[in-house]
């Protein structure tokens, strides 16, 4: 097991720790390092940059101000139950984008053969990444992705 942390972007206060797991798997390091935004709590972060520091992995964020959570009161699932992808229609403006459809893994590379993709294609439709994001409130990843064709 591995030691994961999320830091802010703050050299002036020293890169603080906002976020931490002591025993994650490799595989969970990975599919996060494949993550644009990582939302926790009421807070949305962008994701920097991803580093390994002498046996620690480390994702840096910023918080995202444009970014709001919409939901004000929580919702967290028991268990992470597998690898939960959803993709979600990307568009501009909207409050919550549209859910598309939940893909459901119990192998971690092909999860994350998903996260990476910068096309999925689903009932004939071919579906463009805009970003992705890990959310912990909700314990699933989210892929945003846009129609390459109306």
């Amino acid at each position: 097991m591995a030691r994961l942390e999320y830091r802010l972007l703050d050299e002036e206060k020293g890169f603080p720790i906002i976020s931490f797991y002591s025993q994650i798997s490799k595989e969970e390091v990975l599919l996060r390092f494949a993550c644009d935004y990582f939302v926790q709590d009421h807070k949305s972060y962008e994701v920097t940059s991803c580093a390994i520091e002498e046996g620690v992995y480390i994702i840096y964020v910023r918080v995202d101000p444009e970014k709001k959570i919409v939901d004000s009161q929580l919702t967290f699932m028991p268990n992470w139950d597998g690898i939960r992808i959803e993709l979600r229609h990307y568009q501009r403006g909207v409050k919550e984008d549209k859910l598309v459809h939940r893909f459901h893994f119990h192998d971690w590379q092909e999860a994350l053969a998903h996260l990476l993709s910068n096309f999925l294609y689903l009932e004939e439709v071919e579906w463009e990444r805009v970003v992705s994001e890990i959310d912990e409130n909700r314990k699933v990843y989210v892929y945003y992705a846009r129609p390459t064709s109306n």
